[in-house]
């Protein structure tokens, strides 16, 4: 038995390098355009290569919460930065590596072996990062 989900997303064009994401699953939306590295880039707004990196990291998150939660594991503050690097490789852009940094902190030292697996196994798990083939470099720090 197949277990699938769809997610229906729609974007509008607005002008420009600019257009406004919306589902019917969703109550906010969001303006996306072109980044600024490239022709008729805009600053300051969300872009596609934000996104992409955006969806690796909060599914960590999402997986990674799941996953304590099913070991019953208790931590105090989540963190994670996610830097992407957007380059050409083999005549074609694409982002070749996302580096997530993830800080957690707990209250029991003597949980910090536990909280390593986890994060381990929210990386492992993460769908979005089982979907790409970009490189994702995981580094955590659990801190007491």
């Amino acid at each position: 038995m197949s277990i699938q989900h769809t997610y229906q997303v729609n974007l509008n064009w607005k002008e420009g390098r600019k257009g406004l994401l919306q589902s019917p699953d969703l109550n906010s939306s969001i303006e996306v355009v072109t980044p600024p590295e490239f022709t008729k880039g805009i600053a300051g707004i969300w872009s596609p290569e934000h996104l992409f990196v955006a969806s690796v990291s909060s599914c960590f998150m999402t997986t990674f919460l799941a996953v304590a939660e099913y070991s019953n594991f208790e931590f105090k503050n989540l963190v994670i930065t996610a830097k992407g690097v957007l380059e050409k490789v083999d005549e074609k852009f694409m982002i070749s590596e996302i580096a997530l940094k993830v800080n957690l902190n707990i209250e029991d030292v003597s949980q910090k072996e536990k909280a390593l697996k986890l994060i381990e196994k929210g990386e492992k798990a993460c769908l979005i990062t089982n979907s790409v083939k970009t490189n994702i470099k995981l580094e955590s720090e659990v801190l007491v």
